[in-house]
């Protein structure tokens, strides 16, 4: 039977849970006030001196990062992972004398799922998959970020750029399994309890990368990663809706107006269950054809189904739920 939590424990989980969500929402915006403000005031030289230092870094998120076990290993994750809980499952080997690409399904909102899996050691990725290397690639544009981009490199988060991706696959030696959520921000608009669409069909980029180095493909689907939040849906052509898509456009994130279950940002106590698929061996093509990613990228959402639909029941879903790919 499973041990009935103490409300300390709840308290402590709720916390961790929410510190993360305040993180993801306003911690960049934050950084980016203090470093203005702090521009204005007699330390003036501080942000004067990080800004040159900024100049020097640029590059460095996308040749490897900064990433320590410091952050990775802080036991709030355990009390994070706990709150949902989030549970990481392998339905084949990844071995460490390969390189992997990982596509990540679906977004949610926040993809809580993917953070807690391949980003923190409580879901046990190391222990799963012993000898590869989890490394998560998130929107290119919060690198740019002051401090914040060290924060988010310290905790082992890298750019979903080519150069970022390139130097991950080729430059890191073996044992690599760079995640990329695949469906981005157009995906999370879709996100909401029962739905379970991933945007898929246009999205060859990743398909491209894996080929150029060899990298093999893997199919990951994170059960229950929409039933977290509330989410206000537009029609597609209402006003709504199309002031997200400039939105999207303009800044790489798109606004989702969502709810959880107190505080409005603290989401509702649903299992994920993280499932890593098997792998599909890529072969290596310097400059591959479009026929040629074409037909890789059908291998890959013909496995993402079959993933889905051979876990679904035993992840919480009915016989009669459906991936939508569009």
């Amino acid at each position: 039977m499973t041990k009935e939590k103490t409300p300390y424990k709840e308290f402590l989980e709720a916390i961790s849970v929410f510190q993360w969500v305040l993180t993801f929402l306003f911690l960049g915006l934050a950084c980016i006030i203090l470093m203005v403000y702090l521009m204005f005031t007699c330390l003036w030289p501080l942000p004067t001196l990080y800004f040159v230092w900024l100049v020097m870094d640029w590059y460095t998120p996308e040749r490897g990062g900064r990433k320590t076990r410091f952050v990775r290993k802080w036991r709030v994750w355990n009390h994070f992972r706990d709150f949902f809980p989030i549970k990481l499952v392998k339905t084949a080997e990844l071995k460490p004398n390969k390189n992997y690409i990982l596509g990540c399904h679906p977004h949610g909102i926040m993809s809580v799922g993917a953070f807690s899996c391949f980003t923190t050691d409580s879901s046990g990725f190391n222990e799963t998959f012993p000898g590869v290397r989890p490394c998560l690639a998130i929107l290119a544009g919060l690198f740019k970020i002051p401090l914040f981009r060290e924060y988010i490199m310290c905790a082992g988060l890298y750019p979903v750029s080519k150069p970022s991706l390139a130097h991950l696959v080729s430059k890191s030696g073996k044992g690599n399994a760079v995640v990329i959520v695949i469906g981005g921000a157009a995906e999370s608009l879709a996100a909401s309890p029962g739905a379970n669409t991933v945007v898929m069909k246009q999205r060859k980029g990743f398909v491209r990368v894996a080929l150029e180095f060899g990298a093999d493909l893997v199919p990951v689907y994170s059960f229950g990663e929409n039933e977290l939040f509330q989410q206000v849906i537009f029609s597609e052509g209402s006003l709504g809706r199309r002031l997200q898509d400039l939105f999207k456009k303009i800044m790489g994130f798109a606004p989702c107006l969502f709810v959880g279950e107190r505080f409005a940002f603290l989401p509702y106590r649903t299992p994920v269950t993280t499932v890593v698929g098997s792998p599909i061996s890529v072969p290596k093509r310097v400059t591959p054809t479009d026929e040629e990613v074409d037909h890789y990228h059908k291998l890959y959402m013909e496995a993402l189904s079959k993933l889905f639909h051979e876990h679904k029941v035993s992840c919480g879903l009915s016989e009669n739920h459906k991936l939508w790919i569009i």
